[in-house]
């Protein structure tokens, strides 16, 4: 997910909706000293495909558009909450829009799988189906990930209640998708296109697959106002 991923505030329609009860995750064996080990993992517990908490909303018709540059590149992203859902791995799921395009031409488009946990508002991911663009035409599907599918499981995206220094996947998918996330801090600070933003929360993202880090960072009561180069430009509801 280039979002990798998401949201924020403002009221927007929809009725919550209970999704079914899901399996839990059970947490990584320890491993050794030095390693990366997870500290926080999914929780059995109600699911609903529409809901909320400080840092992501999932509400039909939020809408967030960052941009930035990566390279030569001028980048833009559209993130946005459809009023559909999907059912994936025994849970209705809200699927969650990004469009991505770079110089003005469309890259990727993905649909993304989120459920809100009704007691730990955790914000949890269960993969997502992804079209790579090249020339106006689909030439891949790189990333695409569904839990309960190949031994993908789902992971957490923004947890209900942000812990600094827990560890976590947000994606469990062996050998496609292993995004996993360090809670940084709760008082960072960010000027962006669409205003300055403070308390926000910022993660850090690695994955086993390849080297390298980013940094994401939440502003209260909005949502995703960082990923990586990109910075938020406007946010809000749409029909």
């Amino acid at each position: 997910m280039k979002i990798k991923a998401i949201i924020g505030s403002a009221a927007a329609s929809g009725l919550l909706t209970l999704g079914l009860l899901a399996p839990a995750l059970a947490r990584d064996e320890p491993k050794p000293v030095g390693s990366w080990t997870e500290t926080l993992a999914p929780t059995v517990e109600k699911y609903l495909s529409t809901g909320r908490n400080e840092y992501f909303i999932l509400e039909p018709g939020y809408q967030l558009t960052l941009a930035g540059k990566e390279g030569s590149k001028k980048v833009e992203l559209v993130v946005t909450v459809l009023n559909e859902t999907r059912l994936v791995d025994g849970v209705e799921t809200r699927i969650l829009e990004e469009r991505e395009s770079a110089n003005g031409h469309l890259v990727e488009v993905s649909l993304n799988f989120f459920a809100v946990g009704e007691k730990t508002r955790n914000v949890y991911y269960f993969g997502e189906e992804v079209d790579i663009y090249k020339k106006g035409k689909v030439v891949a599907h790189e990333g695409a990930w569904l839990s309960g599918v190949k031994g993908a499981k789902y992971g957490i995206l923004v947890p209900g209640q942000v812990k600094v220094g827990d560890r976590y996947y947000s994606e469990k998918a062996p050998k496609v998708a292993m995004d996993r996330q360090e809670n940084i801090s709760t008082d960072a600070a960010l000027e962006t296109p669409a205003g300055h933003f403070e308390h926000c929360f910022k993660v850090k993202e690695t994955t086993p697959l390849e080297s390298g880090t980013e940094y994401k960072l939440y502003a209260p009561g909005i949502g995703l106002v960082q990923d990586g180069s990109l910075k938020l430009v406007k946010h809000g509801s749409v029909k």
